[in-house]
């Protein structure tokens, strides 16, 4: 409590020292009640004022709270009422200084939001790649120009615009659609590829959401990126065309000169010495590794154009994996692998034979050549509701985890110690999983390192009309 005889040490004392409440009189010498109220409520408006005297009219009273005043008390005064009157008056600034901190906290953040808000809106504009938002009634709520260039948009849009104003490809709408809706998603995102007029665009929408009261997260909408890959999508093109000229272009010489080599072996040009055919065979044997491996590309090739999958009928699996089998037999025996197969409750698949022949032949290959000497591998088929399941399974070195999800890329091969003498192009698993995928199908492969790997194929099976009791 500090106090001052008169109104204008009042305010000296105030340019100096801050208070949390002023008692005031009116009837002081040099400077009276009024008077300061008059002069010190401009400068600290945030300081309340109880103005206490024994001279008070309603009119002082009324005058004194025009000025800045919080309360007028008469004497004689009550203790508890003053008490009461201070504590509100502290309670009142105490809430007027906390609403100014919000206020400027709330400013703070208004100017924070807007300047994130500019530079958002900034970075969206310059990026080369399309951005749109949309709302839960699929309405573009967010773009930039990129989109409408990407979208052959030339006419300025206004939002919100129904998405199929600007959109026309209907299964991104319908994408759209199914991730308003809620539904859960195999990933967090949804990748696809849309064709805008002479444009391929890649498409990537995921979900947006906001707080709701009920469940804490609700979907708002969806955010979309559009990627013009239309360039590796030539790329590619070129890529394979070239792949395509150079295997046939490699492959009429090789055979020709397999040919000419196959005359020399049968003795057709003369007699060949004991070393000049051990030569003659290891260059056949290198020129089938090469006509393989030109093969494989080729198949990539067509796969990849989508021609590989041509001729299609109705397959008697059961048999034609007994074939397969069979042929198969002579190179397990050679390296000391029992082969085994087995099928039950079989249905037909609808396929080009061919295509299930390579899919055999890549699997079984692998398990014999990755599996050591001793081993065993085994196939077995069987129906699985609409399905047909073929299981290859082998007792070989198996696959480290890390490298399970690349062992389907192009051109990668399993590196293991113990297999550094098998040769291959790395492309067999890549041509398997192609193949199966292309027939609707799914392969999958369970590996354990030192004990061995199956990789298990899911076929759809025939229509009703075209199921028959398979032998």
């Amino acid at each position: 409590m500090i106090t001052a005889e008169n109104g204008q040490r009042g305010l000296d004392f105030l340019t100096q020292n801050r208070v949390d409440l002023i008692l005031l009189d009116l009837k002081m010498p040099v400077m009276g009640g009024e008077e300061f109220l008059q002069a010190m409520c401009p400068l600290y408006p945030d300081i309340p004022v109880v103005v206490i005297t024994g001279h008070g009219t309603l009119d002082t009273a009324v005058n004194c709270m025009k000025k800045g005043a919080y309360d007028f008390i008469t004497k004689p005064f009550d203790i508890p009422q003053l008490l009461l009157t201070i504590e509100r008056a502290l309670e009142k600034r105490t809430l007027e200084q906390k609403a100014r901190e919000y206020q400027e906290e709330t400013v703070r953040n208004l100017l924070e939001l807007s300047t994130q808000k500019k530079r958002l809106e900034t970075i969206i504009s310059c990026m080369a790649n399309g951005i749109m938002v949309t709302n839960k009634d699929l309405e573009v709520i967010l773009h930039n120009p990129a989109l409408l260039r990407l979208l052959n948009v030339t006419a300025p849009i206004a939002h919100p615009v129904p998405v199929h104003a600007i959109v026309k490809d209907e299964s991104l709408i319908e994408t759209l659609k199914t991730i308003q809706s809620g539904e859960p998603l195999e990933k967090e995102f949804v990748t696809q590829e849309i064709r805008v007029g002479q444009r391929v665009l890649r498409a990537i929408s995921a979900p947006t959401l906001e707080p709701e009261r009920h469940v804490f997260w609700t979907v708002a909408g969806a955010v979309t990126v559009l990627e013009d890959i239309t360039p590796f999508k030539q790329l590619d093109q070129m890529k394979s065309d070239f792949v395509n000229m150079v295997a046939h272009e490699l492959r009429s010489p090789l055979v020709s000169i397999r040919q000419i080599n196959g005359v020399l072996m049968e003795g057709l040009a003369g007699p060949l010495s004991e070393k000049q055919e051990d030569f003659v065979k290891r260059g056949m044997k290198k020129i089938d590794a090469l006509l393989a491996l030109i093969n494989d590309l080729l198949d990539v090739a067509r796969l990849e154009a989508g021609r590989l999958a041509q001729k299609q009928t109705t397959i008697d699996l059961p048999e034609l994996i007994e074939d397969m089998v069979l042929l198969m037999q002579v190179r397990a025996k050679e390296q000391g692998i029992v082969l085994t197969h087995s099928c039950e409750n079989m249905k037909r698949v609808v396929a080009d034979p061919k295509n299930i022949e390579e899919i055999l032949n890549n699997l079984l290959t692998n398990a014999i050549n990755y599996s050591p000497e001793g081993g065993k591998v085994t196939v077995t088929a069987r129906g699985v509701d609409h399905f047909v399941e073929i299981k290859v399974s082998d007792t070989g070195v198996g696959i480290d985890p890390q490298e399970l999800p690349k062992i389907f890329d192009k051109f990668y091969r399993v590196k293991h110690p113990k297999t550094r003498q098998v040769t291959g192009t790395g492309l067999g698993l890549s041509i398997v999983k192609g193949l199966v995928e292309a027939y609707r199908g799914s392969i999958h492969v369970d590996s354990v390192p030192d004990q061995g790997t199956t990789f298990t194929v899911l076929l759809p099976a025939a229509p009703k009309d075209a199921e028959e009791p398979c032998s």
